[in-house]
């Protein structure tokens, strides 16, 4: 699917926002042989419901990940506080600076600069410092993007949307969230299929194509 882009990094805000965003194409990729490296920059401890163990969202991104494919090597995980990335936009460009020396990414898939979320926002604008020379395609989370430009696509077939539900499944805490529900995913899939003529795939917006 993308000579030559071996290393791929997906920027999650929370964790789930990678698989929601990509995990289509996340599975495809991995399928391909690609290296596939996750960054969730937070847990979401302090929204969580107070019966639920703080730890749940950690549980669950590893989980998940695994559904997908992704190395348990490749996972990384930061403590930042929900609603709050603003606050350290810094420290979390730090961080994408040195996992930029330790991958090497080829392409970074994150947030579009248009998602209204702040903590979305935050890592989608600090991700552009620190990946400017690199491709970047921006997921969209559709509840949270006003406008999106939807300039690039990957086909992908039913398993790798079943793929991206299975993973979904395996975070119990956020299982009422109508975003997460199978009919939601493979409506959403089907949709950006008809866009370009197939029968599933996930669309993106180009911020950065390197060549």
């Amino acid at each position: 699917m993308l000579k030559n882009k071996n290393k791929i990094l997906i920027l999650a805000p929370h964790t789930d926002d990678g698989e929601l965003g990509c995990g289509g194409t996340i599975a495809k990729l991995i399928e391909e042989g690609k290296e596939v490296y996750y960054a969730a920059f937070s847990t979401a401890e302090e929204s969580l419901d107070s019966k639920l163990p703080k730890n749940i969202l950690d549980i669950e991104v590893k989980r998940a990940t695994k559904k997908l494919g992704i190395k348990k090597k490749n996972l990384f995980i930061f403590k930042n506080e929900v609603r709050k990335l603003n606050y350290v936009r810094q420290d979390i460009l730090e961080e994408l600076i040195l996992l930029k020396e330790k991958i090497n990414p080829d392409i970074i898939f994150m947030p579009t600069i248009n998602d209204i979320h702040q903590d979305h926002h935050t890592i989608a604008n600090e991700g552009l410092r620190a990946f400017k020379y690199r491709t970047i395609l921006g997921y969209e989370l559709i509840w949270n993007n006003i406008s999106f430009n939807t300039t690039a696509f990957v086909t992908l077939n039913e398993n790798h949307i079943q793929l991206k539900s299975n993973a979904l499944m395996e975070y119990k805490s956020q299982k009422n969230r109508p975003y997460m529900s199978q009919e939601f995913i493979f409506s959403l899939a089907r949709t950006r299929g008809v866009q370009i003529g197939k029968k599933y795939a996930e669309s993106f917006e180009v911020i950065r194509w390197v060549i």
